[in-house]
């Protein structure tokens, strides 16, 4: 008896919850990371599982942002030094064992249907529109994958990633150097 008064009050608690999440919505939008001296904001729908970091298996004749292959929980994933990716600069990977316990891989979203996990340097939490003073649109040279430049509270500034862009971009695409 006990235990179905316990249900039904969980049951209560997780109804008014989700109650409430509908009406007030939802206040994270996007997945703060950063990579190398970037940081980035990916958003929540576009973004699919994070990994720890699993070295990939090199892949020869790509490009030098092209790290390789890694299996993430039994997928093949293309592994993307995003910091190299997005200033073209290929960045050495992190050599201390504290700078690679930090680094994640973040798969794309599974419905994006790309086998591909960005590496990032460190993951910044969860943020919404509310966390920001200030937005720009992206200029007229910027990459069709980059989304607004906001500034938040302390002046600094985090670039918006449209993973389902970027996962368009033949650039992107070709990885054979």
């Amino acid at each position: 008896m006990a235990n179905r008064d316990a249900l039904r009050a969980f049951q209560s608690r997780l109804a008014s919850r989700l109650q409430a999440a509908r009406t007030t919505g939802v206040a994270a939008t996007w997945l703060a990371v950063e990579a190398g001296e970037g940081k980035y904001l990916f958003p929540l729908g576009h973004a699919g599982e994070i990994f720890p970091w699993t070295p990939p298996q090199p892949v020869p004749y790509t490009e030098p942002w092209f790290l390789g292959v890694a299996n993430l929980r039994g997928g093949l994933y293309g592994v993307v030094q995003l910091s190299a990716f997005a200033t073209g600069v290929p960045a050495a990977l992190a050599a201390t064992e504290a700078a690679r316990i930090q680094s994640r891989l973040v798969a794309f979203n599974e419905l994006l249907e790309v086998n591909c996990a960005l590496l990032v340097d460190r993951l910044a939490g969860l943020r919404g529109a509310e966390a920001f003073t200030a937005s720009e649109p992206p200029g007229a040279d910027a990459p069709a994958w980059h989304g607004h430049l906001f500034t938040d509270a302390a002046g600094e500034r985090w670039q918006e990633v449209n993973l389902q862009a970027l996962s368009q971009q033949p650039q992107f695409l070709s990885i054979g150097a």
